[in-house]
């Protein structure tokens, strides 16, 4: 309890990734009603009222919560909750349909920081993982728990782990020894199996295949933006920023319904930001329209 407590006292710090394009993109109207997602630090929220929006922002952290009532903004109403949950969240508030939506699919610093998460290996945390703490299973329990094909399974189809097999004998030999109920223990695992790849640490891929599997990642994404389009007025305006192959591969098949249209190119970050923001190098911003229906 008292790590909660003392991580409580920390200012909730997000760096925003391809801030004004994004919201250039979704072409904000004075007086219209836009989603934001994925409120995290508020930086898309702020800048959607800025500019004569009103927000309904969501996040599964109360915290990013907390911090957005802290302002006492009359245009955001900000609601902790899922974004799979997306319909059900929005008409409980009393809002049918939007003008815009973004997301913005990265993890905030706040939340790598969190000890209580257990998504970072730059520390050594239990080995949790869930953005939801309601979720019954936890990174430790799918790494002391899989058989060695299912960790390699995982590890290759959410990670694009090259070295799958040669990590997942390295976890099962271990914890036959002793369980792995770190973030400090399985980073040192990956890292004395596998060689370090450039500016890539050797444990990258197989957190982020952990991160997806316990938390639903690319089920919830999925669900989430289709339930999206299903609340943009016509003419509404979807945004979505991801940051690995994956994600990018769900908003991307967007482009397939028939009632969207892509809007311009991909947008990738300048080199300043990435220069300014090193976890931004991998960010791309899709930006689809919904298509008015046609009168016969």
């Amino acid at each position: 309890m008292v790590e909660e407590e003392t991580n409580s006292r920390v200012p909730y710090f997000h760096i925003p990734v391809l801030l004004n394009e994004a919201i250039d993109a979704l072409q904000v109207k004075t007086g219209q009603t836009y989603i934001d997602a994925t409120l995290g630090g508020g930086s898309y929220s702020q800048e959607i009222i800025k500019r004569g929006g009103n927000v309904l922002a969501i996040d599964l952290d109360p915290r990013a919560v907390e911090k957005s009532q802290i302002s006492i903004e009359p245009n955001l109403k900000a609601v902790q909750g899922n974004y799979k949950d997306l319909t059900e969240i929005t008409h409980s508030n009393g809002i049918q349909t939007v003008s815009g939506i973004v997301y913005d699919l990265g993890l905030s610093s706040d939340q790598l920081q969190n000890p209580a998460l257990g998504l970072s290996f730059n520390s050594n945390d239990p080995l949790d993982m869930r953005l939801d703490q309601s979720l019954g299973v936890t990174a430790a329990d799918l790494v002391n728990g899989m058989t060695e094909e299912e960790l390699v399974h995982i590890f290759e189809k959410y990670g694009e782990e090259m070295y799958a097999k040669k990590i997942a004998r390295v976890i099962v030999s271990q914890r036959l020894k002793r369980p792995i109920k770190t973030t400090g223990q399985l980073t040192n695992l990956i890292s004395k199996a596998v060689p370090a790849r450039g500016n890539i640490h050797p444990a990258t891929r197989v957190f982020q295949a952990l991160r997806i599997v316990v938390n639903d990642a690319l089920g919830n994404l999925e669900s989430s933006l289709n339930q999206a389009m299903g609340l943009l007025m016509p003419g509404g305006r979807l945004v979505v920023v991801s940051f690995h192959s994956l994600e990018d591969a769900i908003v991307k098949a967007l482009s397939e319904r028939s009632d969207v249209s892509v809007v311009g190119a991909v947008i990738r970050p300048s080199f300043k930001e990435v220069a300014d923001n090193p976890r931004s190098r991998s960010a791309k911003l899709r930006t689809y329209e919904k298509k008015s229906v046609s009168k016969k």
